[in-house]
C-alpha cells in the first residue's frame, strides 16, 4: 500500500469525498499530480536548514513565553489544570508563526473570526468529517448535506468560519507583499513565492492542511506522552538525567542538533507514539485487482485499511511485552535505533512518510525537555485509566487530560 504497490492503493474518491469540505484539495485529500506537486514543494521547503532553525526559535519562544507562564500560573492556584487543552492552543500558536508568520494575538486583530470561534469550528470540522466515515452508507450524510440538515448543516458553518480565517490569512501575507520581500521566513510565505498561485481556494486548502498536520498531531503526541510519563516516574527521571548528562545540569538547549543526542528522550517519545499514535488507522482504495504478500485476494474498489493502534499492541510485531512502556526496546547499547517504518507506520512509510517528522520530534522534545525538567505533573484520579477517545480525524482524549501542576524545587533555565 505505501511503497511496492503504492499506485495501486491511493487514497481514492470516496475517501476525498469525505474530506473535501474540509480539507479540500490540500496534501492529504489527493491523489496523482496534485499530491505530488504539493509533496515536492513542501519538500524542498521542509528539508532547508533555515526552516529547522526557524521553527526551533519560534517553539522555544513559544515555550519561554506562553506555555511556562500558563502551568506556573496554574502552580501559583493549585487548580487542575487540563493539559490537553493546553498543549491544542500552544501547538497552534507554534503552526501559525511557523507556517503564516502570524502570531495569533496579531491574527487576532486582523480577523473579523475570534480564536476561539475559529479552533472550536476546525475542530468541530474534524469531529463531523471523520464521523462521515462512520456512517453505515455514504448515502445518509450526502442527502444531508443535499438538503442541509443536521450534522452537515453544522459542518458547512464551521467549514465557513475556517474559510473566512483562510482568507483573512492570504490577504495579509498579499499585504506585506510577499513577492518583493524575501524577509519572511515561514512556510506560507516561502510556499507563496515559488508556486506563485493567486488561486485563493488552493491556498486555504494549503493552509487548512498546515493547521491539521502542525495542530492537532503535535498536541495529540504531547498529551499522550505526558500522560505515560506521570504513570512512569522512572522514565521520567531518565530523561532528566540524560538532559543533565549532556545539556549540562541548569542549562537550556542552545541549537536543535544538541537533541539529536538525546538517545532516551526520543526512544520514549517513539515507545509513547507506538502505544498512542496521533493518526491511529490509514485507509486506500484498491484500484486494480490486487493479491496481499500473504496471499489475500483484494478486489478493486475495496477499502483497505492499516491501523497503527492495533499494530503496536501485537504481539506478533512487538513481542509478549508490547502492552508495556519500554522505551528502551528501541535503544542498543544507550544508542537510539529506528524499527522498519512498515512496522511502525506512526509516521507513514515509503512514498508517502511524513515529511515534517524531524521537526514534529523538535516540537515535542523541546516541550518535553521544558516541562520534565521544571514541573512535577501529576494526573487528576480518573485519568490513571486507560484513556478513551473522541471521534475525529486524530487521537483525542475524551474528557482532556486534568492535571495537577507543581513546580520542583530545583528548575533550569527554558530557553537561550
Amino acid at each position: 500500500m505505501l511503497k511496492t504497490r503504492f499506485e495501486n492503493f491511493p487514497k481514492g474518491k470516496p475517501f476525498s469525498a469525505i474530506l473535501g469540505d474540509f480539507l479540500g484539495q490540500g496534501i492529504f485529500n489527493v491523489d496523482g499530480e496534485l499530491w505530488r506537486f504539493q509533496r515536492k514543494m513542501s519538500s524542498l521547503q521542509l528539508h532547508r536548514y533555515s526552516i529547522k532553525s526557524f521553527a526551533f526559535e519560534i517553539i522555544n519562544s513559544e515555550i519561554q513565553t506562553r506555555l511556562v507562564p500558563i502551568l506556573v500560573s496554574s502552580v501559583q492556584t493549585s487548580e487542575f489544570l487540563d493539559l490537553q487543552e493546553v498543549f491544542r492552543r500552544f501547538s497552534f500558536d507554534t503552526i501559525c508563526r511557523f507556517s503564516f508568520g502570524l502570531d495569533p494575538i496579531r491574527l487576532e486583530a486582523i480577523s473579523s473570526v475570534p480564536m476561539s470561534e475559529f479552533a472550536f469550528s476546525f475542530d468541530l470540522a474534524s469531529r463531523l468529517s471523520a464521523e462521515r466515515a462512520m456512517r453505515s452508507s455514504p448515502l445518509v450524510w450526502k442527502v444531508k448535506r443535499l438538503f442541509n440538515l443536521g450534522s452537515e448543516k453544522r459542518l458547512k458553518e464551521a467549514v465557513k468560519v475556517i474559510d473566512s480565517l483562510a482568507r483573512e490569512v492570504i490577504k495579509e501575507k498579499r499585504e506585506l507583499g510577499l513577492s518583493m520581500n524575501h524577509q519572511h521566513k515561514d512556510l506560507l510565505s516561502r510556499f507563496m513565492r515559488t508556486v506563485k498561485n493567486e488561486d485563493e481556494t488552493f491556498l486555504r486548502d494549503i493552509i487548512v492542511s498546515f493547521l491539521l498536520a502542525g495542530r492537532d498531531t503535535v498536541a495529540s503526541a504531547l498529551t499522550s506522552f505526558f500522560w505515560l510519563m506521570a504513570k512512569n516516574p522512572d522514565a521520567r527521571l531518565k530523561i532528566q538525567v540524560e538532559a543533565d548528562r549532556i545539556i549540562g545540569s541548569g542549562q537550556p538547549v542552545k541549537r536543535f542538533e544538541q537533541m539529536q543526542e538525546l538517545h532516551y528522550l526520543e526512544a520514549a517519545i517513539y515507545e509513547s507514539m507506538r502505544l498512542y499514535p496521533p493518526i491511529q488507522f490509514d485507509s486506500k482504495f484498491c484500484v486494480d485487482d490486487d493479491v496481499l504478500p500473504d496471499g489475500t485476494f483484494v478486489k478493486r474498489g475495496t477499502r483497505v485499511t492499516y491501523h497503527p493502534y492495533a499494530m503496536g499492541r501485537n504481539e506478533e510485531i512487538w513481542g509478549t511485552d508490547c502492552l508495556e512502556f519500554k522505551p528502551e526496546r528501541w535503544l542498543n547499547d544507550g544508542v537510539f535505533c529506528s524499527q522498519n517504518p512498515y512496522k511502525y507506520p506512526v509516521f507513514q512509510a515509503g512514498h508517502r512518510v511524513c515529511l515534517g517528522k524531524d521537526m514534529a520530534m523538535v516540537e515535542l522534545k523541546s516541550v518535553a525537555l521544558s516541562l520534565l525538567r521544571r514541573f512535577e505533573i501529576e494526573l487528576a484520579p480518573p485519568q490513571y485509566r486507560m484513556p478513551r477517545f473522541s471521534p475525529g480525524l486524530t487521537a483525542t482524549f475524551s474528557g482532556g487530560l486534568p492535571v495537577l501542576v507543581k513546580e520542583m524545587k530545583t528548575t533550569v533555565p527554558i530557553s537561550s
